[in-house]
């Protein structure tokens, strides 16, 4: 079977690259932390000396990087060293600007390229429940989707280079704006003297009802899973819904955009991560929030 090579084995890289072993694959992988190598080859990923090493002989390779800049030079330097024909994924989430560059240096050096983000956090990189929202040509897609699908349960084609970028810095937007709509609404309601079960049973089946109500809740108690029960542990750390929403900001100015929430959410969670916080879980918002009141 072809060997696939992985390049980022962090807490999102390091579960998805196991779990494409566990699926018999043989997989190749390189990251610059030796912690996330070591881990790594516990899932039994082969760790490589170098990125350009890890990517010999690949016929599949993916790339999982903090940011767009860090895309572009991994990209620059194994693309030379990738067979044409072979194909490249990058599971990012970066900016739509760098993702179409990276698409066109593929296209120079005659690589199929995706650009596939995801969603789902640490436990849907561990769990292969992640979804991904796919940009390319639909030949590339095509290719890629047996692939993600060893990682993920949800892959969409979103459209052509940049796409799948596109579709994850809107979908955060939403996210980063709706957790900070429901930890306002209950410290409202705690104010109020409404307990935190009953503004749940109400909203959940409500006009409220959305994802960071009823799938994580920022107060303990109504949804187990949510990280608001172990201490706001992530999850998705405030840092990262930081990163996204400064990345939906930015692609709001570049295509002349209205999204005044957006900018919002923004200005909140930066204060929260500048506060210390951004280790914390997203939801975690909550408490930033209810030490606002009466300032």
């Amino acid at each position: 079977m072809s060997k696939i090579a992985f390049i980022g084995l962090g807490n999102m890289g390091g579960p998805m690259a196991g779990n494409l072993v566990k699926a018999g694959r043989s997989v190749a992988g390189f990251d610059l932390v030796a912690a996330s190598c070591a881990a790594a080859k516990g899932d039994g990923v082969s760790i490589a000396g170098s990125a350009v090493e890890a990517v010999a002989d690949a016929k599949v390779i993916v790339t999982m990087l903090p940011a767009g800049n860090h895309v572009l030079a991994v990209w620059n330097e194994i693309l030379p060293r990738i067979a044409k024909g072979a194909l490249i994924i990058d599971c990012s989430t970066i900016d739509v600007g760098s993702s179409i560059r990276a698409h066109a240096l593929a296209a120079k050096h005659e690589i199929a390229s995706v650009d596939a983000p995801v969603s789902g956090g640490t436990g849907g990189a561990k769990a292969a429940t992640l979804t991904f929202m796919a940009g390319g040509a639909p030949a590339a897609f095509e290719a890629a989707k047996p692939v993600l699908e060893l990682m993920g349960k949800k892959i969409v084609h979103c459209g052509g280079p940049g796409a799948g970028q596109a579709a994850k810095i809107c979908n955060n937007m939403i996210l980063g704006i709706s957790m900070i709509a429901v930890s306002e609404a209950f410290t409202l309601a705690e104010k109020l003297g409404l307990s935190h079960q009953a503004l749940f049973d109400v909203a959940s089946t409500s006009s409220g009802q959305c994802w960071s109500l009823t799938s994580y809740c920022p107060v303990p108690g109504p949804v187990p899973t949510s990280p608001a029960n172990n201490d706001y542990k992530p999850g998705f750390a405030a840092a990262l819904m930081l990163k996204d929403l400064k990345l939906s900001q930015e692609a709001a100015k570049a295509a002349g955009a209205a999204t005044p929430l957006g900018a919002h959410a923004e200005e909140i969670y930066a204060a929260f991560a500048d506060a210390g916080h951004g280790g914390t879980d997203f939801s975690g918002i909550i408490n930033y929030l209810r030490g606002q009141a009466g300032e």
